[in-house]
């Protein structure tokens, strides 16, 4: 049955960071699916949250960082094998403004670090997924759009 024969879809809508000091970009790692990983800060959007403002909290919570957003990279639609969920996810570049190291992070996080690109892309089989190094490689290529394309209607 389709969603036009009454099914109801929606995929789930997450926001991730690309944050870059000194050549180095921002990662968590993480615990997810029984193994650990290697993400953006990245989550789920909740209800009604900015795009933007989602990025600005996803970041400080998995990372202790506030950041400042400068462009948005680009959506990216995706089909996860093992859990057959839908993701359309929005990425977005940030410069770091502020690190709080007291602050805890999410749960599922185990820390935050700073690697290289190489160092990232070198470490593919433990991303958490495809999304991950896409969006690098889209930002290191130059993607940048205005972040005034998305907007938020309260």
């Amino acid at each position: 049955m389709s969603y036009r024969e009454g099914r109801f879809w929606q995929p789930d809508v997450t926001v991730a960071t690309v944050v870059v000091r000194d050549g180095r970009v921002l990662c968590v790692e993480e615990h997810a699916h029984g193994r650990l990983v290697l993400n953006q800060p990245a989550g789920h959007l909740e209800p009604d949250e900015s795009l933007l403002d989602a990025a600005l909290r996803e970041t400080r919570e998995e990372t202790g960082w506030d950041v400042r957003l400068t462009a948005f990279i680009g959506a990216y639609q995706w089909h996860a094998p093992e859990t057959q969920r839908h993701y359309l996810r929005f990425a977005f570049a940030a410069e770091p403004v502020s690190h709080d190291a007291s602050r805890g992070l999410d749960e599922g996080i185990v820390r935050a670090l700073w690697l290289t690109p190489g160092e990232l892309m070198e470490a593919s089989d433990r991303h958490r997924s495809p999304l991950v190094w896409q969006a690098v490689s889209d930002y290191l290529a130059g993607s940048r759009h205005p972040l005034a394309m998305l907007q938020h209607i309260a």
